[in-house]
């Protein structure tokens, strides 16, 4: 089902653009759903709307934490996301995929000659395989995972980092999010935000996000991109029209 489109009342100016990764860049949440129901059917337990939002967005310790506390499920959590990773890997071989667009606005940002990074809740390891099996690692400067920050989303803490490392204000950066967790976040950071929900974040709270669409490839977000940089190239070179 399409979202409805929330545009900003003023367009930003933009100087970067920060991608989150799970269910934004890669379809990594519907092999979470498969993973996450075969590791709770192994137990005689169902996965539920609640669990998911409760787990989506945050870093694993966090997520899995979640998991336990909702299910009464008492093993240790390490050997939960160790299982879970097992089960992941056999499902990402036939299920995952490149959420549609992504590839054309990559394009259209690198065309822009804009700073491109990834803020991920996920491990390094992680991101870096599921990045190279796309060819798609090489395409971002900085790169950001749960090991490089103290505080998960929604704390603003990864995309305050994110800012810096590019020696860009927060403000002059567009994130893109899927989760409600992430569009928080961003948006404390103070960060223009997209918010781009799929099937498993629908039902989230995005009131804050300064625009929401319903996919990387949505006319709004190329032509946000391409006028907000138009307009910081103009900011940055004045013209004199004092006669």
């Amino acid at each position: 089902m399409n979202q409805p489109v929330v545009a900003s009342r003023v367009r930003p100016f933009i100087k970067a653009v920060v991608f989150d990764l799970d269910g934004l860049m890669l379809n990594t949440e519907d092999v979470f759903e498969l993973a996450g129901q075969e590791l709770l059917a192994r137990r005689g337990k169902q996965m539920t709307d609640l669990i998911r939002r409760r787990m989506i967005g945050r870093r694993p310790l966090e997520a899995f934490k979640a998991l336990t506390e909702l299910t009464g499920i008492t093993e240790p959590v390490s050997d939960l996301i160790d299982e879970t990773r097992e089960i992941f890997s056999g499902f990402a071989e036939q299920h995952l995929d490149c959420m549609p667009g992504l590839f054309d606005l990559l394009d259209l940002i690198e065309a822009h000659q804009l700073p491109r990074a990834v803020a991920t809740s996920s491990p390094r390891q992680y991101m870096e395989t599921l990045l190279s099996r796309f060819d798609l690692l090489k395409r971002f400067q900085v790169t950001l995972t749960a090991e490089d920050v103290t505080h998960g989303k929604p704390h603003p803490e990864i995309y305050l980092t994110a800012a810096e490392r590019l020696n860009i204000a927060s403000s002059s950066i567009l994130v893109l999010e899927d989760s409600e967790a992430g569009t928080r976040a961003a948006a404390a950071a103070g960060a223009f935000v997209v918010a781009v929900p799929n099937r498993h974040t629908a039902l989230g709270d995005f009131s804050m996000a300064s625009m929401q669409l319903d996919s990387l490839g949505h006319p709004e977000l190329h032509a946000t991109i391409a006028q907000a940089t138009e307009r910081a190239d103009q900011s940055d070179f004045p013209m004199n029209t004092s006669g």
